[in-house]
């Protein structure tokens, strides 16, 4: 199966769950009124936050199973098991935890209509029981990821992500907006979607095969999973602390005003993470060479799946912002948006680097770069939003994205990497956003730019990407760009 089909799939199973949420959103709060919805999103909040106690095993048994591509099918299946017993233990002590941090939770802490609050408390047990699904869930999904079945383990997720949106829905439909019954319903989504998944990995890994748990096995997941538990807790500190310390230093709203593009913007880490996914089995299963091929042939490749989108948000986040927030929020966010959408780019860059680390079994070294680069970083926004304010903030984070590439791509392939494609393209989005500075919205000029821009990465595409893809491009471009174009 090729990366771009892979990557395609992976876009497909994360935006069709993001939409299909933002279309049930306001029918919940219809059904269900404010305050139960919000109780609802919190449990939905805890559950995520306690999906921890995977430990990384998913991904532990992806890079495994990947790296034994030419192994035998029992050392795969032994792969699998030993991680399912972990697994299991791992689960339902983070539901034991849950149970008891839920029930203090939701009967000292949460502000809620004390007429609601029986309904949240018997709700509890069944938050608790849904740890060890998703855990479970998780590892049978990243079993799948390391044999590259993409397209399994996208319909799957889209199967499962719209039956949690959507039984709970007709549960309160049809026999009202108890809070037990909804969280009851997401749950058993939860499970129909992991009996799907245990199905799908009998039939690619374990089919005649009798199931075992492998001493020699278990300390290595373990110890993966222990380095990746770690990357998913200080990785989103890095991206959310910018948010805290404007709250905490300026006000609350600017944290507003900086929070409204920044969601805008974060949006398309979904490509980047897509394509990351993709090439995450196929270089575990690699050679040192062959990976370095691929990451090299990664970067590239981004280039071409990131600019186009970042370029679109540089010329139409300005515009947008003052349709849906307002002028007057608009003139301080779009600026800010310019700034982040620069380290968005830089950022998307830095995927490749981290998955062919975390491929090569070395997970470690991304987390002693993110726990090197955390002092230093909060060091440098306390100064941007000092001096500089809100784009200053901006401005740090998306260096502190610059640097994250740098070091990634040293530890991984000994230089940071710089493909004529990329060098292009970043020349095109610096040349944009400053452009765009000083041009009205929406005027003849405005559309000149944007026209020029986008030009200008369809030639550079066309000129300087990896060889073995000209075709496919040229396959889709018009003809009279085919005859005017010269292949280098």
């Amino acid at each position: 199966m090729s990366i771009g089909k892979n990557t395609a799939y992976n876009i497909v199973g994360a935006v069709v769950p993001l939409a299909l949420a933002l279309l049930t959103i306001p029918i919940y709060i219809d059904l269900v009124g404010i305050e139960r919805y919000g109780a609802l999103a919190i449990a939905w909040l805890i559950l995520g936050y306690f999906g921890l106690f995977d430990l990384g095993l998913g991904r532990a048994t992806a890079q495994r199973i990947a790296a034994l591509k030419h192994g035998s099918a029992e050392e795969r299946s032994d792969v699998f098991w030993t991680a399912v017993v972990v697994n299991i233990g791992m689960g339902l002590a983070g539901a034991v935890i849950l149970y008891f941090a839920a029930r203090y939770f939701f009967e000292v802490q949460f502000k809620i209509d004390e007429n609601l609050r029986p309904e949240v408390m018997q709700a509890v047990p069944f938050l608790a029981l849904a740890v060890p699904v998703a855990t479970l869930t998780g590892v049978a999904s990243g079993a799948l990821q390391g044999r590259e079945k993409f397209l399994e383990v996208n319909a799957v997720t889209i199967i499962g992500t719209s039956l949690f949106q959507l039984l709970p829905l007709m549960i309160a439909l049809y026999y009202g907006p108890t809070l037990k019954w909804l969280i009851l319903g997401a749950i058993a989504a939860r499970i129909i979607g992991l009996l799907i998944f245990l199905s799908r990995v009998h039939k690619n890994l374990l089919a005649g095969i009798t199931p075992r748990f492998d001493k020699s096995q278990w300390l290595a997941l373990l110890k993966y999973g222990g380095w990746v538990t770690i990357i998913s807790i200080i990785s989103p500190l890095l991206v959310v602390v910018d948010r805290f310390l404007i709250g905490a230093m300026i006000s609350a709203v600017a944290v507003t005003i900086y929070t409204v593009p920044f969601e805008i913007v974060q949006r398309i880490s979904l490509l980047p993470r897509s394509l990351g996914n993709a090439l995450f089995p196929r270089m575990a299963s690699a050679t040192a060479e062959e990976s370095r091929q691929l990451s090299r042939r990664g970067l590239s490749i981004m280039s071409l799946l990131i600019t186009p989108p970042v370029l679109v948000l540089i010329f139409v986040i300005g515009p947008f912002l003052n349709i849906w927030v307002g002028p007057e929020i608009a003139e301080q966010a779009t600026p800010i948006g310019w700034i982040l959408l620069l380290g968005y780019w830089i950022n998307a860059f830095a995927i490749i680097p981290y998955s062919r680390l975390q491929a090569m079994g070395r997970p470690d070294l991304v987390t002693k770069a993110l726990l090197a680069q955390l002092p230093f970083y909060l060091i440098a926004m306390y100064f941007g939003l000092t001096h500089y304010g809100l784009l200053g903030a901006a401005a740090v984070f998306s260096v502190r994205c610059l640097i994250d590439y740098v070091i990634l791509s040293w530890i991984s392939d000994g230089r940071p990497q710089m493909s004529k494609i990329m060098r292009y393209c970043a020349l095109i989005v610096l040349l944009s956003v400053l452009a765009i500075v000083y041009l009205p919205g929406l005027s003849v000029q405005w559309w000149a730019a944007f026209l020029i821009a986008g030009l200008a990465v369809v030639f550079a595409a066309m000129r300087y990407m990896p060889a073995d893809l000209k075709p496919l491009i040229a396959k889709f471009a018009p003809a009279f760009l085919m005859r005017r174009i010269r292949f280098r």
